[in-house]
């Protein structure tokens, strides 16, 4: 039988969601059995299928697009490689904007450090409410999708980094297609990916400063499907502190093996340290951080530019 190549595999798959036939749907076993062997031929076996080159991210060409698109069809993301600034220059933050409109990546989250464009500048900050929040500290992040704590409304389902200066040492990505955990768990049981499927078997604590309250608390699934599109949608985070999930006993053994597959040496995984000029796009597969030391310049740390979409990359 002839392999589908990924375009040929996006294109059927939205047809046949389009159709109802969702390969997400637990009792529709003939769908994801056909889901699941495209998505397996498909999924990259090294970094290298993930790289692509992009001469200006301003502007990307036809070409650097569609190898964009190829590559977020077959694990929801690309890296993008592009040269810094010749004079040393820090880019604007347009470069994220214009990079996402080529992708039909057009509404921003707002999120409570967004700059007025939407666009958020991850880098140490001294100012102490920045500090708390761990991506504005040197500290390592555990696996987690971004925006994990919004609410429905605001699901984001893509995003950009961009970055602008690299970590002195450390401050690598490791990079993992939400798709391939959901298939690794259904084929264990699938009856953890119902309990992960309910719509309160997360909760996120809401969030409290000084007796206001910033952000409502707010519960959800883990894994979800888009009612418009019929992709596959995740919301999770590895964090501990006061996050409160179901005590059922089917849900708890789901959350453990979905840990133990994120800790485990997963080779769906990709890791990769952003040098200037780099990029990830993704429909926001999950991604975690190591720890990083910035050099001894002040104002020369590590700078990466985050935006959150509330579009998948079309």
């Amino acid at each position: 039988m002839r392999v589908q190549s990924p375009t040929e595999q996006n294109v059927r798959a939205a047809s046949v969601m389009a159709a109802g036939q969702s390969p997400f749907a637990l009792d529709n076993h003939r769908a994801y059995a056909a889901w699941r062997e495209q998505k397996r031929a498909h999924y990259p076996q090294h970094l290298s299928e993930l790289l692509v080159p992009v001469v200006n991210p301003h502007t990307p060409s036809e070409a650097e697009c569609a190898a964009i698109r190829r590559a977020c069809a077959r694990a929801n993301m690309a890296i993008y490689i592009s040269q810094p600034p010749m004079d040393g220059a820090t880019p604007d933050t347009s470069l994220v904007v214009n990079m996402g409109r080529h992708f039909g990546l057009l509404h921003l989250d707002q999120n409570l450090y967004a700059d007025d464009d939407g666009i958020s500048a991850l880098q140490v900050s001294a100012q102490r409410r920045q500090y708390e929040y761990i991506p504005y500290s040197r500290c390592s992040i555990s696996w987690h999708t971004d925006g994990y704590y919004n609410p429905p409304d605001r699901k984001i389902r893509a995003m950009v980094l961009h970055c602008v200066r690299p970590a002195a040492e450390g401050g690598d990505n490791a990079l993992l297609d939400h798709e391939m955990l959901y298939l690794q768990l259904r084929d264990k049981n699938p009856n953890y990916i119902a309990a992960l499927m309910q719509d309160d078997v997360m909760t996120i604590p809401a969030n409290i400063e000084n007796g206001v309250e910033i952000r409502p608390e707010q519960s959800g699934p883990v894994f979800s499907v888009d009612a418009h599109s019929g992709h596959l949608h995740m919301r999770y985070t590895a964090r501990t502190r006061s996050i409160v999930w179901k005590t059922d006993t089917t849900t708890q053994a789901a959350v453990k093996l979905l840990e133990n597959l994120l800790v485990g040496d997963s080779p769906y995984c990709f890791n990769r340290r952003l040098a200037a000029g780099e990029g990830i796009i993704s429909n926001n597969v999950l991604h975690s951080r190591t720890a990083f030391e910035d050099g001894d310049d002040a104002g020369q740390g590590r700078l990466i530019y985050r935006a959150r979409y509330y579009e998948r990359i079309q």
